[in-house]
């Protein structure tokens, strides 16, 4: 079962003070095979991200595929003949939901030529913000760029601005000499429309992830969480993670944040709403007012404009009504998570031991069982597998954005499931990874790592070449 020889490996782990795998470590649990329990899928192509529950009983997958539609079309400028769809802007990055999530997966930055990027950004976004009332850290959005800078605008409105992004190369040596190298980017807002940006601008720039199993993390009970932050904090090992306390807009309360780089969202409802306004200035009941400043008078008299009209025309106040959205989020909460790709081979089962001795399950925890989610008995009672705590915990300085996100500090993020990262590259054609897409593949997001999992990163990178490989193909099946 193990490649590398039983002497050299005991040598090793001896040299860093690891526990020898065990065989629990190096087998396949029942039911591991299929992260999504019974909502998994087999689809390993360039769908893999799109299909419905395998559960879901056939009368509930016309809302799924409803929902489907209104995720993966274009909205248009209101108004126009198409009704129920318009009402794009007037800043925006993206025409529609799969405009950053192509095929319901992960976005990625611009491709750079020499260290360098100019295209305007698809699937990656810059949340902005300054500090609070009296130097206090807060999320306060920008007075004149508001909370999310939008590079794209309706005919007659201004762009708020270009982002050009810069790489430095940075080299590094794994234990056995092995050489590296790891992207640091660098971010340059140029060209703003509205003015000079703030002297204490924050800016922090997030990837679209992929979209699948979103109902079954918001069905993990909310004390399962809790009591894995009171197991980290107990085993005093420098692994700590704690909830984000966020303001839900669904639920109008304050919730435990579940989604979001920061877990700065609480609900799948508020996440769906939020993103459409957000990134598309398509309006809701959650969401009522598209993001134009008081600095922003062409965007002000184009917001007052397409009010007009739908008076005239006797529509709703908002772009996008209660129907639509509700089957928009039925749709997002009932994507399937693709099975498990070669979970047996042996080199899986390796990487997998690997996996645990480092202490990448400290954080990314590998199984949890769902808990009963109103409206989805198909999510309810399922043993999944996402490996993630869905907690924050500090990444270190090279890692950090200095932007505070609710209770997440500008050190934090959230543990990412790790569920579909071996089908990105097969979805999307990339393998870009960490919240802006500077590593390239699973060993650059590993060596990434630092703060609490600085420790999980050296053991890691003193693996020999063996480990280091089974480790990494081993994320690549999940």
């Amino acid at each position: 079962m193990w490649r590398t020889p039983l002497p050299r490996l005991t040598v090793l782990l001896v040299a860093l003070a690891l526990p020898l795998p065990t065989m629990a470590d190096a087998q396949l649990e029942p039911g591991e095979a299929w992260p999504g329990g019974d909502t998994s899928t087999t689809d390993h192509g360039r769908n893999a991200f799109s299909s419905p529950a395998a559960n879901l009983d056939p009368d509930r997958q016309t809302p799924f595929f409803i929902g489907n539609s209104f995720f993966k079309k274009n909205w248009v400028a209101a108004p126009a003949s198409t009704t129920g769809r318009d009402g794009l802007g007037p800043h925006f990055i993206a025409r529609a939901c799969a405009g950053c999530h192509a095929l319901d997966g992960r976005g990625a930055p611009p491709a750079a030529k020499d260290g360098e990027s100019t295209e305007t950004p698809v699937g990656l976004l810059l949340r902005l913000s300054i500090p609070g009332e009296g130097g206090k850290a807060g999320v306060r959005p920008d007075p004149v760029y508001g909370g999310q800078l939008n590079t794209l605008a309706l005919d007659g409105v201004h762009p708020e601005a270009r982002v050009r992004i810069r790489y430095r190369e940075e080299a590094g040596a794994y234990g056995d000499g092995t050489a590296f190298s790891l992207r640091r980017p660098s971010y340059h807002i140029e060209a703003p429309a509205y003015g000079p940006l703030h002297a204490d601008l924050r800016v922090s720039p997030r990837v679209a992830p992929q979209v699948i199993g979103l109902g079954l993390l918001q069905a993990i009970p909310e004390a399962d969480l809790m009591a894995i932050a009171q197991r980290q904090a107990a085993a005093d090992d420098g692994v700590s993670g704690r909830p984000n306390r966020v303001w839900d807009a669904a639920g109008q309360a304050w919730v435990v944040g579940r989604f979001g780089w920061k877990a700065n969202v609480g609900s799948i409802a508020h996440q769906t709403a939020g993103a459409f306004n957000g990134d598309m200035g398509i309006t809701s009941r959650l969401f009522p007012h598209e993001e134009c400043t008081p600095a922003q008078a062409d965007c002000l008299a184009r917001q007052q404009d397409e009010a007009c009209w739908r008076q005239a025309r006797k529509e709703a106040p908002t772009d996008l009504d209660d129907r639509a959205l509700a089957r928009t989020i039925f749709y997002t909460t009932t994507l399937a998570v693709p099975s498990r790709r070669d979970p047996a081979d042996p080199q899986v089962l390796a990487g997998k031991a690997r996996f645990h001795q480092a202490g990448c399950a400290s954080c990314h925890v590998p199984r949890h069982v769902t808990g009963p989610l109103e409206g989805f008995p198909e999510l309810s009672g399922q043993t999944i597998y996402p490996y993630t705590d869905l907690l924050l915990h500090d990444m270190g300085e090279d890692l950090a954005d200095g932007r505070p996100d609710f209770e997440a500090t500008g050190r934090e993020w959230r543990t990412p499931p790790l569920w579909g990262v071996g089908l990105i590259p097969v979805v999307n054609g990339h393998d870009t990874l960490l919240h802006d897409g500077r590593a390239r593949g699973v060993a650059e997001a590993i060596l990434w790592h630092g703060g609490e999992a600085a420790a999980a990163r050296e053991r890691f990178r003193t693996m020999d070449a063996d480990g280091r490989a089974a480790l990494v193909r081993f994320v690549e099946s999940l």
